[in-house]
């Protein structure tokens, strides 16, 4: 039963992605990108990795998309002339796929206890924080700086021409 939801989740969180690129509005695609993450860490979760699930949630599910509506509102980024869609109106897509990643979580968690008899092999955190600071601590610190410097470009490309 495990594979249909994953399966489900997979299907949900490509869904999330694509509909960012034909969002009409740039609040509604930081709102399904958070609709993304929420599905990858669902997906996290299934394949054994609960604290990866709460990093993907508390991190970019959390302060990386606040980071991304506040770049959205110094960018003062605003749907074109001829889009006939209002901010109110695309929610629905977004609240559609929240409602079900909600339900597979709360059917699994109910339906299921995650153990050590469901052969599911938990990642634990010092292993996590073992590879993050050994041999991959020069790719996150680089991932770091690009983000930065992808905010900073953003920034920069976003202001006016002042005379």
């Amino acid at each position: 039963m495990y594979e249909i939801i994953f399966y489900l989740t997979s299907v949900i969180a490509v869904l999330a992605a694509s509909a960012i690129l034909i969002a009409p509005h740039p609040v509604h695609a930081a709102l399904y990108l958070v609709i993304s993450l929420l599905a990858l860490a669902l997906l996290f979760f299934l394949l054994g990795a609960p604290l990866l699930a709460a990093l993907q949630v508390m991190i970019y599910a959390g302060a990386i998309m606040v980071l991304f509506l506040f770049l959205i509102m110094v960018m003062n980024l605003r749907p074109g002339q001829n889009q006939s869609a209002p901010l109110a109106s695309g929610w629905k897509g977004p609240a559609f796929l929240a409602l079900i990643l909600l339900l597979e979580l709360l059917w699994i968690l109910n339906r299921f206890q995650i153990t050590a008899t469901n052969n599911i092999t938990a990642i634990e955190p010092k292993a996590v924080g073992l590879a993050l600071f050994g041999p991959y601590l020069l790719v996150v610190e680089v991932a770091a700086v690009l983000l930065l410097a992808a905010l900073v470009a953003a920034l920069y490309l976003s202001r006016k021409e002042r005379s």
